[in-house]
């Protein structure tokens, strides 16, 4: 099958594989030299001034919402839930 679809345009890479943690690693280390790279300067971001009319934790806008229950670590045991 290798000499069959082994092609310039297409080619197969063959990793050794006794430590997979290591055939991964060499595998995966080539890539980011094969995807093209240009120099782009960031765009200044211009950001509107922040509303003060409604505060993320008043009381008000809290009303009605779901909050997880809170737990004081009574129901730890072992430390599991």
């Amino acid at each position: 099958m290798l000499e069959a679809t082994d092609r310039t345009d297409a080619p197969w890479h063959i990793v050794r594989s006794d430590d997979e943690k290591r055939a991964r690693s060499n595998r995966i280390a080539p890539l980011p030299s094969r995807i093209p790279r240009r120099n782009v300067a960031p765009k200044k971001l211009k950001l509107p001034k922040r509303s003060r009319k409604v505060a993320d934790d008043d009381p008000a806008s809290l009303e009605g919402r779901r909050f997880v229950p809170e737990n004081d670590g009574a129901a730890i045991v072992g430390g599991c839930l």
